[in-house]
């Protein structure tokens, strides 16, 4: 991270979204300087006028880099990707390889993730009247049937990471999924390969500097 006066480039976020967890870390895995701009889910400021001129969806992240606005937190990735090719890759150079990534990194942020985000959890509360234990159990029951699928998945092609011993977007959406599941007292023991690669991915310090109690915003 850095001060925003010296870098163009600015992430909308909040600490502990997951989406914006990954783009924290293919930030800096690429090396990228950036600034932070906090956005409170709890107290709704992704709602706020501001906030909806720059992304009318509402959601976050969102980054500006040198003046382009992106939204959606695989689109940034891969942006990052190409738009910056001489640092580390997040996709391999094989057309099967990197279908093979994108297939695990969407699996995190398109099947799991996207029913257990803050505002699913709010409209179980207050459109449907489901108490913290009913949300909760909703929660870990689709972590439980996406991790079920990913360890097995996964067996096929893991070393140290997800593929092999090279970084990669899976790898990317994988620990913020797991750092998630862990708050919501999802048993990693269910899921040895999965709990494998997290341990692994912590020690890295792209993703350890991204984790949401280093961020400026954590409460």
């Amino acid at each position: 991270m850095a001060d925003a006066a010296n870098v163009g480039r600015m992430l909308y976020g909040y600490f502990r979204s997951s989406a914006a967890y990954r783009v924290r870390i293919a930030l800096n895995l690429k090396g990228l300087a950036y600034a932070q701009v906090p956005v409170s889910l709890l107290r709704g400021e992704q709602r706020s006028a501001d906030y909806l001129a720059l992304n009318p969806q509402g959601l976050l992240p969102a980054l500006l880099d040198n003046g382009v606005l992106l939204t959606q937190s695989l689109a940034i990735c891969e942006y990052l990707d190409e738009a910056y090719p001489d640092s580390a890759r997040l996709l391999p150079d094989s057309v099967v390889a990197r279908a093979q990534v994108r297939a695990v990194a969407q699996a995190i942020a398109c099947d799991i993730h996207p029913l257990n985000n803050l505002r699913v959890l709010n409209y179980l509360k207050a459109e449907l009247g489901q108490d913290e234990a009913a949300r909760n159990g909703w929660y870990r029951h689709w972590v439980v049937t996406g991790f079920a699928a990913l360890e097995q998945q996964l067996a096929a092609s893991a070393g140290r990471y997800c593929f092999g011993d090279t970084l990669t977007l899976a790898d990317v959406c994988l620990l913020p999924q797991v750092f998630n599941a862990q708050r919501f007292a999802v048993d990693m023991g269910a899921y040895p390969l999965l709990a494998r690669i997290a341990a692994n991915l912590e020690q890295v310090p792209a993703f350890a500097d991204a984790q949401p109690s280093r961020q400026p915003d954590a409460q």
